[in-house]
């Protein structure tokens, strides 16, 4: 694994120590990583969750960071040497998803000790497909029309509209094996 060694000066003998620590290991953190950053460019402000949260997840991935809120990274044992940089990263991450909420939700959400109890209360207030926004997606979907519109322009809404409807489906895994090939028939569905 990669490690970056700094050095360090003892104070009672100017002997120049070194330092190692594992830049890949999961509470590492970027001299760029600070509580003020923001993560993604867009503020949600309690419409186009889906777009939103494939955001956040996409930069928290790329950072490493995405098991502090799908809980991969549980916090250690208080007396544990590693609770303190836990309890940092936890800190940070929380920052960042504070920075892309509005201040609104902001204020709803503030209090939260773990990045993973924030996100679930994200999660549970937002993410819920109800039927209002389906039947929305439905009717937008059933009135778009090319009009004057450039080829592109059309396709890219109609692209925008079916994969947010995709993101509200619920998909049921059928893992049985059975003689009418219904799964078979539910995957090309799906695929269509």
């Amino acid at each position: 694994m990669p490690e970056t060694t700094i050095t360090s000066t003892d104070d009672t003998s100017n002997v120049v120590k070194p330092i190692s620590y594992d830049v890949n290991h999961l509470y590492h953190l970027n001299n760029s990583d600070s509580p003020g950053m923001t993560l993604v460019n867009i503020v949600f402000d309690g419409r186009g969750y889906p777009g939103w949260r494939r955001s956040i997840l996409l930069s928290l991935s790329a950072k490493k960071k995405l098991g502090f809120i799908n809980g991969a990274y549980r916090s250690p044992n208080l007396k544990s040497l590693d609770h303190e940089q836990w309890s940092c990263v936890n800190d940070i991450v929380i920052s960042w998803i504070l920075n892309a909420l509005s201040k609104d939700i902001v204020d709803s959400v503030i209090y939260y000790k773990i990045a993973k109890k924030l996100w679930d209360s994200v999660e549970q207030r937002f993410e819920r497909s109800n039927g209002a926004k389906l039947y929305h997606l439905q009717k937008d979907l059933s009135g778009l029309v090319h009009g004057n519109s450039d080829i592109a322009g059309y396709f890219t809404k109609l692209k925008r509209l079916w994969d947010e409807l995709d993101a509200l489906n619920v998909i049921i895994c059928c893992l049985c094996v059975c003689a009418c090939e219904g799964k078979a028939k539910l995957t090309k569905s799906l695929e269509d």
